[in-house]
């Protein structure tokens, strides 16, 4: 187990013991003054605000404190996944049914912003069903996907 896959294990353990998911971590900075990047989303399907990312920063800054494989100066910042966050897996699609997405893939010839409207097939042969800006309805395999996010319109 590297270094990284070890701080991921005990932040994701300390993270969801509080009701969270570990949505990303990022390590960077440099070895004399490493800096952490928690993203947390809610186990509940809640949106995350301000306090409960004060709560999971107490919680992983104790933790990282108690264990010490950082140092004493690294920097730790917690926060969401944004509004623009990333779909990552099967799971991510369904949660978001209904919303507009920015997809890249090679089925939609390039990106496109779509409407997710559904998600079938089996697990690991997930097809997602999306609606694009002309009304048009396409399946594409979720394998295919290069890149999607959540789209935002200020």
């Amino acid at each position: 187990m590297t270094e990284t896959d070890a701080l991921q294990q005990l932040i994701s353990t300390r993270v969801e013991a509080l009701g969270f998911e570990l949505f990303e971590l990022r390590v960077g900075g440099t070895r004399s003054r490493p800096t952490v990047q928690v993203r947390i989303d809610r186990l509940d399907g809640g949106k995350v605000t301000v306090d409960d990312c004060a709560v999971v920063s107490r919680s992983v800054e104790a933790k990282l404190d108690e264990v010490g494989t950082l140092g004493d100066r690294y920097t730790l910042e917690v926060s969401s996944p944004g509004l623009e966050r990333r779909l990552r897996n099967a799971a991510d699609w369904h949660r978001f049914v209904g919303r507009k997405a920015s997809v890249s893939s090679p089925a939609l010839n390039g990106r496109e912003e779509v409407e997710i409207l559904a998600v079938d097939g089996e697990p690991g042969r997930e097809v997602v069903v999306l609606r694009d800006e002309r009304g048009h309805e396409q399946r594409v395999v979720l394998a295919d996907v290069k890149d999607a996010r959540l789209a935002f319109h200020w």
